[in-house]
């Protein structure tokens, strides 16, 4: 019973969550969907911390869906050989993945350790740092340390079918029985920062100022006082 609420319940549930939530924020809720920027309070910890988080969750975020949604046999039919995949995969995902927990951890420290920071902070938005600090550490620790102590383990005869099943409505709890604890973790907490992402300062990912380029210019004009 466990296992179907963690791997079939808990994991529709966050989807589920994650798009009524951001429909009925965007439509209730406009005037909050920003993050509140404290650039002017402290700027050295914010650019290093934002320009590595930033440099190296793209690859991540990427490196995931080719992992998890993209079959193994596709891979191969590409050209992308076990071999050349593990590469990737372990060696240059771990460098990105680095730079994606140094990154966090400097934003996360700088929010805790700066007084005028954490003034600025609600509750959610420390509780997402340090969620997405554990996220982004315990995925380095699966990668680095669980792959290697259980190298007999493939997380894409596991997780990732169950999670291509969890998506076409077909999910399967027992493709999950076998993943090693770190694993699960990550999986799961990956799920519930899903969930609470539309309530939180996260939603400014999708406010991309696609129309800066197209937009017309602002003007300017001098009023001369009488």
């Amino acid at each position: 019973m466990m296992d179907q609420f963690l791997w079939v319940i808990f994991p529709y549930l966050a989807i589920a969550t994650f798009i009524i939530g951001h429909i009925f924020r965007y439509r209730y809720d406009q005037f909050h969907w920003t993050a509140k920027s404290s650039e002017f309070i402290e700027q050295k910890q914010l650019k290093w911390g934002s320009l590595l988080f930033h440099l190296g969750v793209i690859p991540v975020f990427f490196g995931h869906v080719v992992g998890l949604l993209i079959p193994a046999p596709w891979l191969a039919a590409a050209g992308i050989n076990d071999h050349l995949y593990h590469l990737g995969a372990v060696y240059i995902g771990s460098i990105f993945g680095i730079m994606t927990l140094v990154g966090m951890f400097l934003l996360t420290y700088r929010r805790l350790s700066k007084p005028s920071v954490l003034k600025l902070s609600s509750a959610s938005d420390i509780i997402v740092n340090l969620m997405l600090l554990f996220i982004v550490f315990i995925g380095c620790y699966a990668t680095l340390v669980t792959n290697t102590t259980t190298p007999d383990f493939d997380y894409r005869a596991t997780i990732s079918v169950w999670l291509r099943g969890l998506l076409t409505l077909r999910p399967d709890a027992a493709l999950m029985e076998t993943v090693p604890f770190t694993f699960k973790l990550h999986v799961l907490f990956g799920f519930a920062i899903f969930m609470m992402w539309p309530f939180t300062r996260l939603v400014h990912v999708w406010s991309v100022p696609l129309n800066y380029g197209t937009r017309s210019y602002i003007l300017y004009r001098k009023h001369s006082a009488r």
